[in-house]
């Protein structure tokens, strides 16, 4: 007989930012509008309703980069199986060192690494460096794109453990100036980015995440629902 689970067993922590136009982002052009259609109108005897639309970028806020973001041809949202994107995870925490000029290194995932095991395969990888501190600060948290990111050489460790994806708390992995070799790596190895994540100090170093994209065909980018669980 098959065994239900449990959902009272488990802690979900949201890891996603609210949409608004205050986020930040990349610049001009690059913002979130949210508009009020019809304001409670009487749609029959009984109902009012209010009706929005929206109008964006898909990179921005809390978002998944597919590899068709930076290869052609390559797997767009729609096309990530759920298998990548129900996941286990790890928490590579550089909080107590990063700044706005630090790269995490391969010695940061080997210390990860010494603690708590090899990365398994399939995994997502978080990497929290603290900068989430000033998202509600837009001008700081962007700093003319300079902020934590992730070295080509982690990265390529990283793929070595042929993990899912790679996830960080800032606008990129990548530095704004450095011709986005991370996003050239995972991409290019078939596997996905999430940028601008919240929440991440609360979760524990191995656990798991629900990472759920909206389904875009064609899309190379996405708004995503991004959970972390933790058994109680």
């Amino acid at each position: 007989m098959q065994k239900l689970l449990n959902l009272d067993d488990f802690i979900f922590i949201d890891l996603t930012h609210s949409l608004s136009s205050a986020i930040p982002h990349w610049g001009s052009g690059c913002g979130f509008h949210n508009k009020i259609e019809t304001d409670y109108v009487k749609d029959s005897d009984s109902v009012k309703f209010r009706t929005q639309s929206i109008q964006m970028v898909a990179g921005i806020g809390t978002h998944m980069d597919a590899p068709s973001h930076c290869i052609p041809g390559a797997a767009n949202i729609s096309e990530i199986p759920l298998q990548s994107l129900i996941a286990p995870c790890r928490v590579i925490n550089v909080s107590d060192k990063a700044h706005e000029r630090y790269s995490v290194s391969v010695d940061d995932i080997k210390t990860f690494e010494n603690d708590y095991g090899i990365i398994p395969k399939g995994t997502l990888v978080i990497v929290y460096t603290g900068w989430d501190k000033w998202w509600s600060q837009p001008e700081k948290y962007r700093n003319e794109l300079i902020f934590p990111s992730i070295s080509k050489e982690a990265t390529e460790m990283l793929l070595a453990r042929d993990i899912a994806g790679l996830g960080i708390d800032t606008l990129s992995p990548d530095a704004g100036d450095s011709g986005f070799p991370v996003h050239q790596l995972i991409l290019g190895a078939g596997k996905y980015i999430v940028e601008n994540i919240a929440n991440a100090e609360k979760l524990d170093a191995v656990g798991y995440v629900i990472a759920l994209p909206m389904k875009i065909q064609d899309g190379t980018e996405a708004p995503i629902r991004l959970v972390g669980v933790k058994s109680k």
